[in-house]
């Protein structure tokens, strides 16, 4: 797909993985972003979405897409965040 942009991100938060991805899109530093992530997703809940449902479990399956900075971005159970 044209203009599609992913990519597996090493395991920890989904919501530091966003904000990555969206920072090398856009070319911006990290703390230059505006608005928050927090004020357009809960990022306590994305982060909680995809944990492993206990200690050496399975992580979950899904996605979820959301709207920020011109981007839409998903990110899936697997890891990937893509952005269109």
């Amino acid at each position: 797909m044209t203009g599609t942009k992913q990519r597996y991100g090493p395991p920890g938060r989904p919501s530091l993985r966003v904000l990555e991805r969206i920072a090398e899109a856009d070319g911006v530093d990290l703390v230059d972003m505006e608005p928050p992530l927090h004020d357009v997703v809960d990022t306590d809940a994305l982060d909680r979405l995809f944990e492993s449902t206990h200690q050496d479990g399975p992580i979950r399956r899904g996605s979820v897409s959301f709207r920020y900075r011109e981007h839409d971005v998903t990110v899936h159970a697997d890891g990937r965040v893509v952005l269109e």
